[in-house]
């Protein structure tokens, strides 16, 4: 596994770390929108170093399930990317997104710069538990994690849980989303 950082490509692109409960959830969102370039699930914001999924979803590592997005900011903005975020998890329930329980669960927006910072901190509701920490590492979690919902759409989690996600992104971000997000 290790620590992965994106953005190694051209200096236009740019990288968001988020978690907003399941990866594969996330992962799922994201990887549907127009200037996403990549979509990798892992593990941030906790302790233990080169963490494994038994580990976090036993919750002592510290870690968050989080993605990390890299994205064209002439395609989509991080304050489109935050808008996503916000309106497709629950950012008011402490450690918890419906029935995952649990801090690596929890909902956090791990900024990369200072305007990343400032833009989190300005579309940040009240009454929203989200962290915004800075980013320090990512790791990228096991293969398997990776593309999950796409390689797994019969799976019962998928299409109780992140069926319904799809839905609303489509509906709420219909301009946002690539034509070929329903595949």
């Amino acid at each position: 596994m290790g620590t992965v950082t994106l953005g190694g490509g051209p200096a236009r692109y740019a990288t968001a770390t988020l978690a907003g409960g399941c990866f594969w959830c996330t992962e799922a969102l994201f990887k549907r929108l127009k200037g996403v370039l990549s979509v990798v699930s892992g593990y941030s914001g906790g302790e233990t170093d080169n963490p494994s999924y038994d580990k976090v979803s036993q919750g002592t590592t510290g870690h968050a399930e989080a993605i990390q997005i890299e994205f064209d900011p002439s395609i989509i903005s991080y304050e489109k990317i935050l808008k996503v975020f916000w309106a497709t998890h629950d950012p008011t329930t402490l450690n918890r997104q419906g029935a995952d329980v649990g801090t690596q669960y929890r909902s956090v927006i791990f900024y990369h710069n200072e305007k990343q910072k400032e833009l989190a901190e300005k579309s940040k509701q009240p009454s929203f538990v989200t962290q915004i920490l800075p980013f320090d590492k990512f790791y990228k979690a096991e293969d398997y994690h990776q593309n999950f919902y796409d390689k797994n759409k019969s799976y019962p989690y998928c299409q109780i849980v992140i069926n319904p996600k799809i839905q609303k992104l489509l509906e709420q971000f219909k301009k946002d989303v690539k034509e070929d997000a329903n595949n």
